[in-house]
């Protein structure tokens, strides 16, 4: 991998907690971080955009970074909204 790649990669990771602050979902996640890697690094053609997509977002699969709040809580119980 090319090391420009490589420290795009790495800063981009590095700032996921506050530009992923927000994000409800991986989808939403994704989108922020391909509109910030647009926004800072335009230069990039969309194969290389891909690859630092793909390769943040495996990182933070990694990390554990989207935990129950990006798919919700599984022992939860559903609400009963019948009275």
């Amino acid at each position: 991998m090319d090391q420009a790649l490589s420290a795009i990669i790495e800063d981009l990771a590095g700032r996921a907690d506050d530009l992923l602050a927000e994000a409800r979902d991986r989808a939403q996640a994704r989108a922020t971080l391909a509109e910030e890697l647009t926004l800072e690094h335009g230069w990039l053609d969309a194969e290389a955009r891909a690859e630092v997509l793909s390769e943040v977002m495996r990182i933070l699969e990694d990390e554990d970074f989207f935990g129950i709040e990006f798919v919700g809580d599984p022992f939860s119980e559903a609400e009963d909204n019948d009275e």
